[in-house]
């Protein structure tokens, strides 16, 4: 069994413009506690978007995801509740020095264990639609492996 070093959560912030918005129900009843809600929302719609790296003048936002590199192993494991078995998925996109994606990997499971690719700079964690309508998501967790 795996030893976890150090562990990130991650929330959904209550910052709207990384957001799929249109036609949407969304409701933070706590910063773990956000029920979204959307019935006409076609699959492969990306929900909410969170970064490792952002332009804060640009944005007036701060980062969401740690710093993770290509030489360690890591973990990740998602608390959301869905109307749909496997209704909603997380996709890493894992990014270049130039912002070129470098892989993307889909984590369509409770937990997951995974490597980011060597070349990466920065990453992106996408809440993508897999045929959901309503989803309570609470937050996803980032573990780095000791092995």
């Amino acid at each position: 069994m795996a030893e976890w070093n150090r562990q990130w959560k991650i929330y959904w912030n209550e910052y709207a413009s990384d957001t799929y918005i249109y036609g949407s129900e969304i409701e933070f009843h706590a910063q773990d506690d956000v029920e979204f809600r959307n019935d006409l929302m076609p699959p492969g719609t990306i929900i909410k978007k969170w970064y490792s790296m952002v332009n804060f003048q640009a944005g007036r936002t701060e980062p969401s995801l740690p710093i993770i590199d290509g030489e360690g192993k890591y973990h990740i494991s998602m608390d959301i509740e869905c109307d749909v078995s496997g209704g909603i998925l997380l996709r890493l996109l894992f990014l270049g020095k130039n912002g070129e994606e470098a892989e993307s990997l889909f984590v369509d499971s409770p937990e997951m264990d995974f490597k980011c690719p060597l070349k990466t700079y920065s990453y992106e964690a996408q809440l993508i639609c897999a045929g959901a309508h309503y989803f309570h998501f609470h937050s996803f967790t980032i573990s780095e492996s000791t092995e």
